[in-house]
């Protein structure tokens, strides 16, 4: 991991390699799996690795290639000298993924010993929180949750605003768990009710416990969350932001109402006065909110920690202090400071969270685990697919507000020669090559999936040229099924008579190129950690550029 002599100067030189590296293979990245066929992918790796490659034991691709830790490499053949180069510049340039907490290696796999007596219960983690929740969650709001907490404790704040919350798992967990004062907002209002009620459900567990125990004390009121239906434009200000979670502030008082899985009523009661509402709330950029007097001053502040946090990328950043004045006319005068979190934050978010960090007085500190890298927008891509599309058309002062993108966020890697990263590049970052790397092992027959979806491509585009990468979604245990039934299903998925003719002896030579299809995908997925490093090191550049000094990224 790096430590404080990660300076921004060897930060912004690992940049400029990680752009240079990833613009030489963007070919690969940029490549769709499903075209191994038509496109003819094999044949565009280079022809000295061609031969070495394709003879490869599924193992053996996970040992000798994408597995940086594994000390036992015995090759079946000499590789070529460039492929050798390749493979240990990708796993050089990449931030280590591995987790730092104890775990034993099961199947390949780290495990964390929270799940070894129960694989679906973590044994860290309170009964009452785990309810709705799967195992990967429970690990991720009980490690982030604490995270949170040492934060606040750190900056002495008790307030924290949980953007893109979802069901509540963590705000539920930061709450009622560790204390802390929570205000939710989650985009979907389906989701906000749901949250709701299992903040109903938790209540009504505790107050059950509490009356076994003969215990008659309340839930203190600051612990119950405060959940807003709201969408977090990415091109509004901070101000319209504050203005969105001043807003929950407004609504009538009231605690949840306890829901248990039956009808009986509980004696006793929860206090009054707690907040939990739902309050719909969409925030508007305002075109004359440029750069106040006080986001110039800011920029003096300093920041003291950033931390990646287990599987994916959790920087947690908190600052020491907030410089800079109010007048006494801003209406946001004396809003409380909080701490900023977001789990699993889509696309933009995770980068409109950093913006509002560096700008907003009231951000005490930032947790942040991004996903979904391929929703992110650029300026080649302004509009990738999946983008959440506004809840209502964009106002005139919102479209005149300066373009900002989520990636790149740095003017350092902006002005880069093959800084840009596709839509395709930016989706593989997404996909957990440790996962891969045990199928691998494990010889399993779910690595067919990729070489049957690449078969019905060819057919699919026999039939219609015009038809590319046309999205069939999942189909159940494909790898169970012989081709034939697969492609049946597949070719109704897309409009296509299921009945249509297959040339059997095609068929059974594109079945034999399966593990060329492997190790393709192999070769792509060793860039994704790569990619994945481009995005947070953009970002921790951009808070550099902001004039934070990072003291030590562990």
């Amino acid at each position: 991991m790096f430590t404080t002599s990660f300076t921004a100067e060897q930060q912004r030189e690992l940049a400029k390699k990680l752009a240079t590296f990833l613009s030489q293979y963007s070919h690969l990245s940029d490549s769709y799996i499903i075209e191994f066929f038509t496109e003819d992918l094999w044949h565009t790796l280079p022809s000295s690795w061609q031969p070495v490659l394709q003879d490869l034991s599924y193992p053996q691709i996970a040992d000798l290639l994408l597995d940086a830790t594994h000390e036992d490499r015995r090759y079946p053949s000499v590789w070529p000298l460039s492929l050798l180069a390749f493979r240990a510049t990708a796993h050089a340039l990449a931030f280590p993924r591995e987790s730092r907490s104890e775990g034993c290696r099961v199947g390949g796999s780290v495990k964390p010993k929270e799940f070894l007596e129960n694989h679906s219960q973590s044994s860290l983690l309170g009964h009452i929180f785990r309810k709705h929740v799967k195992p990967k969650k429970q690990h991720e709001i009980r490690k982030l949750g604490t995270l949170v907490k040492q934060l606040c404790e750190q900056t002495d704040c008790n307030r924290v605003v949980d953007v893109g919350s979802g069901q509540g798992h963590l705000t539920r967990f930061l709450s009622f768990g560790l204390g802390l004062s929570v205000t939710a907002i989650e985009a979907d209002p389906t989701l906000v009710a749901m949250a709701s009620k299992f903040d109903g459900q938790l209540v009504w567990a505790l107050e059950k416990e509490k009356q076994k125990k003969n215990c008659s004390s309340h839930i203190p009121a600051q612990n119950f969350p405060r959940h807003i239906a709201g969408w977090v434009n990415p091109k509004a200000s901070w101000e319209a932001f504050i203005g969105q979670l001043k807003a929950a502030d407004h609504v009538s008082e009231g605690p949840p109402t306890p829901s248990g899985p039956s009808k009986k009523k509980l004696r006793g009661s929860v206090q009054q006065g707690s907040l939990h509402v739902v309050q719909t709330s969409y925030a508007r950029s305002d075109s004359n909110s440029q750069e106040s007097e006080l986001s110039k001053q800011q920029k003096s502040k300093k920041m003291s920690g950033v931390e990646f946090v287990d599987e994916k990328c959790c920087s947690c950043i908190h600052s020491d202090s907030h410089e800079g004045v109010y007048s006494e006319e801003d209406s946001l005068q004396g809003y409380p400071n909080f701490v900023l979190t977001g789990l699993h934050a889509c696309g933009d978010l995770s980068a409109t969270l950093l913006r509002h960090f560096v700008k907003c007085p009231h951000v005490r500190g930032i947790t942040s685990v991004a996903c979904c890298y391929m929703k992110i927008t650029t300026k080649e891509n302004p509009t990738p697919p999946g983008l959440v599309i506004p809840p209502a058309p964009p106002t005139p002062d919102q479209e005149s507000v300066q373009s900002e993108f989520g990636y790149p966020m740095s003017s350092w890697v902006s002005g880069l020669s093959g800084h840009q990263l596709s839509y395709k590049a930016r989706e593989g970052a997404c996909h957990a090559l440790e996962d891969y790397v045990r199928r691998l092992r494990e010889e399993s027959e779910l690595l067919r999936s990729h070489c049957y979806r690449a078969m019905l491509e060819t057919f699919i585009r026999d039939t219609r040229p015009d038809l590319r990468r046309a999205g069939i979604q999942t189909i159940k245990k494909s790898h169970l099924l012989p081709f034939t039934e697969y492609a049946r299903l597949g070719l109704a998925r897309v409009g296509l008579p299921p009945e249509l003719p297959l040339d059997l002896g095609r068929v059974e030579a594109m079945l034999k190129e399966q593990g060329r299809v492997v190790v393709y995908f192999s070769l792509s997925l060793l860039l994704a950690p790569v990619v994945e490093t481009m995005v947070l090191l953009d970002r921790m550049i951009y808070l550099q550029e902001n004039g934070w000094t990072i003291d030590a990224v562990t």
